[in-house]
């Protein structure tokens, strides 16, 4: 892989700030641009604007190269503008990187990443914040072998959007919070937008282990009028309510929302005492599991190959 510009702390690489290095790619390229960010924690908020397409963050690991901020909505931010890094530029992608917002839970809406870029992946990078982790914006994303820690809501947005082979973790909230991995926020049924998380693990955060009797935590809950998310050959561990779902408010959204688990396994994974709305099943057809591949949910095989990350196209590896 060639790297085309080196930040670093310490000063051996052409800039210090991750800002500046950005700022010197070129705009509106059709060719891969490397950015390689060596170990460290990096105090910066970073917006990846729609003109720098094409542009690689190359970290050293997780935990060892790492975006840092702590904006949210009680400090005066929306939602959308809390992001310690958001991406709208196409065919983003980001490899060996911590994306944190360190805001901590009593401060509410407090994003780690956002991105509304098409053709955006993720691989071997780890979201770490409370509530609002990840902002699944828009268009299609890939995240293999990621870690995604959070509380309420964490994984939420409008994209078509691909989970594999990765870790989501349930954090400890404040008091009297639930823990809701998703909250997807289709708004119309025509649009082909969708959570799928696919042979991932789903378990409790080292934080919330000690305490997990205290706190309830649901698979997803509508945000929105269509929501769509589906669970496929994960691996659910007692962390997840027998429930398994939870309402947003009342009864919107029960019978029109999408949300389907398929083959998942583990303490969590058992249906029997599931919700009983319209718009939950156990889903029994591959055929309908199938939608939610690589393959078919986002297009993957047209343009994942050119990325050099790992995935599969089909509901399984093998």
């Amino acid at each position: 892989m060639k790297i085309n510009l080196v930040v670093a702390k310490d000063g051996s690489g052409e800039f210090t700030p991750i800002n500046d290095a950005l700022n010197a790619a070129p705009n509106n390229s059709n060719t891969r641009f490397v950015i390689y960010i060596k170990r460290e924690a990096y105090f910066e908020y970073i917006e990846v604007v729609r003109a720098k397409t094409m542009i690689m963050f190359l970290g050293d690991g997780i935990g060892k190269t790492l975006i840092k901020g702590n904006r949210s909505v009680v400090d005066g931010w929306t939602t959308f503008r809390s992001s310690t890094v958001a991406v709208v530029g196409n065919g983003f992608l980001a490899k060996g990187i911590t994306f944190e917002n360190y805001a901590g839970p009593s401060k509410h809406q407090a994003v780690a990443l956002r991105s509304g870029a098409d053709f955006s992946a993720f691989y071997q990078c780890s979201f770490v914040a409370y509530q609002d982790t990840l902002y699944v914006h828009s268009l299609r994303q890939f995240y293999r072998e990621c870690d995604v820690y959070g509380t309420v809501d964490f994984i939420f947005g409008n994209a078509a959007v691909v989970f594999q082979n990765s870790n989501l973790y349930a954090r400890k909230p404040d008091p009297n919070q639930k823990n809701i991995f998703t909250a997807q926020g289709r708004e119309d049924p025509n649009q082909n937008t969708g959570i799928s998380i696919l042979n991932c693990k789903v378990a409790a955060a080292a934080d919330l282990i000690p305490v997990l009797s205290q706190f309830r935590t649901f698979l997803g809950r509508p945000w929105k009028l269509y929501s769509r998310t589906v669970f496929m050959f994960s691996n659910m561990e007692a962390v997840v309510d027998p429930k398994g779902w939870l309402e947003w408010d009342g009864d919107f959204a029960l019978n029109t929302s999408y949300y389907r688990e398929y083959k998942n396994r583990g303490p969590g994974s058992n249906t029997t005492a599931r919700v009983t709305w319209t718009g939950y099943a156990v889903l029994n057809s591959s055929t309908e599991a199938s939608q939610f591949t690589v393959a078919n949910f986002i297009q993957g095989n047209q343009w994942l190959p050119a990325t050099g990350f790992p995935f599969f196209p089909n509901l399984t590896a093998t």
